[in-house]
Formats: structure tokens, C-alpha cells, sequence
């Protein structure tokens, strides 16, 4: 063999194992998430864009199917030891998750550890309140942040003669009345209904759902929803749902089509449905402020936030973690958020991103869409108003759920229904104190 050919596969054979010890340095972060459909291609961006910024580290977002399972696949990979580095976890299992002992690696410690510069005041404090500690420490970082709004048909409302969204619920009674007077086959509906009719309607009225602060004070917790107000709000919705006011579509987002096909004039669901509706509706629609019940309150305190964060496991190599910090700070940088909460409808998690969507005329070309930060930041938070962080509380929405479809349905008075929701969810209170003491 000529000595110039051995020169030339030296060579070659170095800058292969070069490029091969180049491809194992890059550390990979594992994401499970449950984004679907239109918001998972948006996950996949956010992603691919961080990774083309930097070459050390990849993140690979991979859904798990939605929220609950989600949750349940980290927790299962974690007690076989192949958990992922961050898992998004809905706002309702807060709880669960500060009580997976040795398994989180809280946001604010991680920061510390990797020296990467995090202000708790930059983010808005509707939205980080909800996952702090007592003494304001944050324990996963918010991601995808949202709130109820009032939808509405205009094109529903200019042919039904109404001039004024409704503010409170005496005006949604009217307002739906009008609408299925002009032909619209039902006045309004509603998705996530324990969300939006238990945990929002009471945060919004200033009243509490449970003892020890919502849960945050103490797992010595009862559930205190089983009030007047909310008895009355949910037992007066049944019996407008009887002239068609109001047709019951589902637990989760079911109920969009009810809307979106103007089948009803109105939704109360999430802010985050804006790009969905966006691309559905064939009318042009708006969203203003949840419904008031004046005959409980003088005024609305704040809403409280759903979607959810991302939190960060423990037991992966040492060198993963930089990454992760990495990552989280360019999750939360203006440019990300903004982008994310104009294309999603997620509320920007800090004050920046929200300062920058206004600079870039986002709020103008699309007026309402800064409805759910306007709710969520009307006044400062109260215990009533905070969030809630109740344990088993994903299992306890279940059984809310099937209590309200109870009075939906004629099988229970909301009395009854609500009382026995109260009762049931309060004996899982108990297992989860007993289990975390």
C-alpha cells in the first residue's frame, strides 16, 4: 500500500472518531409532555429551536397522551429509575408531585446549583403563585398557562340584538334567552366544568373551595364548595338548560364544536382554545371576562390559572442538569413566550413577553386576547383566590365532574350533588394526609 493511501486512511479514521466523539458529547434531555395535535407541533419547534442554538445539548420532546397519563407514565418511569428529565404535569397535580419524595429537583434550587440567573419577579405572580412554596420558593417552571374566558358569537350576538356582553350571570340568562329566541339552538355551554364552575367561579367570587387556604396551608383540609353560591349558580343553570339556555357538552374541551359550529352563542373555557377557534369558527368571535355573580360578590377578585409546568426529576447524570437550566431559561426568555402565547392563547408566563406582544401590536390586531392575563392579574391574589393544592385532587375532579353530570342529567338536585362531591373528595383528603404525614 502506498505510504500516501495509509496517510489518507489515518486521517480519515481520526476524523471519524472525531465526528463520532463530537455526536456522544451532545448530553440528550428527555421532555414528556402531552401537548397534542397543533400545540405538539409547537412543542417540536420549541425544541428543534433551542437545539440549533447551541450544540451541547438536545431535547427530545416525546407525548405521553394527556394530562393524567402523562403524569402517571413519569411517576411509573421513575420508580423503575428511567424517568425523563422534565415532565409536564398539570396544575391540579401540584400536589402529587411536592409529595413524590426524593423524585423533584425543585426549579429555584436547580437554577442556584447551575448558576444560571433566575428572578422570580420577572414571571407574573398569578402564575407562579400557584407553585411556590410557602415562603416563595418556585418549584416547577409554568409552561403553558391558561385561564377560563367568556367566548362569544358576535355574528350570534348582531343577530340577536345584543349590544353588551354579558357581565355577570343575571346577563348570561338574558343574553342566552335572546340568542335562542334569534334561532341559535342554545344560549351557552361550557369544558373543564369542575375548573371553570367550581375552582374558577369561587376564586372569581372570592370564595373559598377548601379549608387551610385552598390546601395551601395544611393537608388538615376540607372541602368547603358545597356552599350556597355555588349550589345555587349550578342548580339555576340546570333549570335554564330546560328552555335550551344551556346544553351540557362534555369534561374536558368536548364542547368546542358547540361552539365553533354556532350551535351556542356562548363558551366558558380555556384562553388556550384561541388558536383552535381561530382555525374553526366561521364567524368572528371575541372573549371578555367571566360572568359575575352579583348576588354573591360586589365585584370580581382574580381567576386562577390550569395548563401546566414543567418539573424536573431527580437520578439523571450530573451533566444533564446544566442542560435542563439551559433550556428553561430559554423557555421563559420574551421571544419564546410571546410567541408561544400568540400562537396558543396561553398567557405569557412573564411580564416581559407580555410587554413585548404589546410592542408588537398583538393586543390590536387581535383585540381580547390579553382577556386572560387582565383576569388573572385584576387584583392581588387572596387565600380564596391563590389556587388550590389539594392531594388525590385529579381523582377528586373526577368525582366533581360526575357529581355535576349528575345534575345535569335530573339524577340529583345540586344540593345533593355538591354535598356528596364535598364528602367523597374529603375521604381522599384523608388517604393522602394519612399517606404524607
Amino acid at each position: 500500500m502506498k505510504l500516501t493511501n495509509i496517510i489518507a486512511g489515518a486521517l480519515t479514521a481520526t476524523a471519524m472518531t472525531g465526528l463520532a466523539l463530537s455526536a456522544q458529547a451532545t448530553t440528550t434531555i428527555q421532555w414528556w409532555h402531552a401537548m397534542g395535535g397543533a400545540n405538539g407541533e409547537r412543542v417540536n419547534k420549541i425544541a428543534a429551536d433551542f437545539n440549533a442554538s447551541q450544540s451541547e445539548y438536545k431535547v427530545v420532546p416525546t407525548n405521553k397522551g394527556n394530562y393524567t397519563e402523562t403524569m402517571t407514565a413519569a411517576v411509573a418511569a421513575f420508580r423503575a429509575n428511567k424517568q425523563p428529565d422534565l415532565v409536564q404535569v398539570f396544575e391540579v397535580g401540584t400536589a402529587t408531585m411536592m409529595a413524590a419524595k426524593g423524585a423533584v429537583y425543585p426549579v429555584y434550587q436547580l437554577m442556584k446549583d447551575e448558576g444560571e440567573s433566575f428572578d422570580i419577579n420577572a414571571y407574573l405572580p398569578a402564575v407562579v403563585s400557584y407553585y411556590e412554596t410557602t415562603d416563595g420558593k418556585l418549584l416547577s417552571m409554568p409552561f403553558n398557562s391558561s385561564t377560563p374566558v367568556l367566548w362569544y358569537n358576535k355574528d350570534a350576538f348582531k343577530k340577536a340584538g345584543i349590544t353588551k356582553v354579558p357581565a355577570t350571570w343575571d346577563e348570561m340568562k338574558t343574553a342566552s334567552e335572546k340568542l335562542v329566541a334569534s334561532g341559535t339552538k342554545c344560549g351557552f355551554t361550557f369544558g373543564w366544568q369542575s375548573w371553570v364552575m367550581v375552582e374558577n367561579y369561587s376564586a372569581w367570587n372570592n370564595l373559598p373551595i377548601g379549608t387551610e387556604q385552598n390546601g395551601f396551608a395544611g393537608l388538615d383540609t376540607k372541602f368547603t364548595f358545597n356552599n350556597d353560591a355555588v349550589k345555587n349558580r349550578l342548580q339555576s343553570i340546570y333549570d335554564w338548560s330546560k328552555d335550551g339556555l344551556f346544553k351540557y357538552g362534555g369534561r374536558r374541551g368536548d364542547s368546542l364544536s358547540m361552539f365553533t359550529n354556532g350551535e351556542c352563542g356562548m363558551w366558558l373555557n380555556s384562553s388556550a382554545y384561541y388558536g383552535s377557534i381561530k382555525s374553526q369558527a366561521k364567524f368572528d368571535f371575541g372573549q371578555a371576562l367571566l360572568p359575575l355573580d352579583s348576588e354573591v360578590a360586589k365585584a370580581p377578585q382574580n381567576s386562577i390559572i390550569g395548563g401546566a409546568t414543567l418539573w424536573v426529576l431527580k437520578g439523571k447524570p450530573k451533566e444533564n442538569y446544566k442542560g435542563v437550566a439551559l433550556f428553561l431559561k430559554y423557555l421563559s426568555s420574551p421571544k419564546v413566550q410571546a410567541w408561544w402565547h400568540q400562537e396558543t392563547g396561553y398567557v405569557p408566563i412573564t411580564t416581559a413577553a407580555y410587554e413585548l406582544s404589546k410592542k408588537q401590536g398583538f393586543y390590536k390586531t387581535n383585540p381580547g386576547t390579553d382577556t386572560a392575563i387582565k383576569e388573572l392579574s385584576l387584583n392581588a391574589p387572596t387565600p380564596n383566590s391563590r389556587g388550590l393544592r389539594f392531594g388525590n385532587f385529579v381523582q377528586i375532579r373526577d368525582i366533581i365532574n360526575e357529581e355535576m353530570e349528575n345534575i345535569w342529567a335530573g339524577k340529583k338536585t345540586a344540593s345533593q350533588a355538591m354535598d356528596d362531591a364535598a364528602a367523597r373528595g374529603d375521604k381522599l383528603l384523608r388517604k393522602f394526609q394519612k399517606a404524607n404525614k
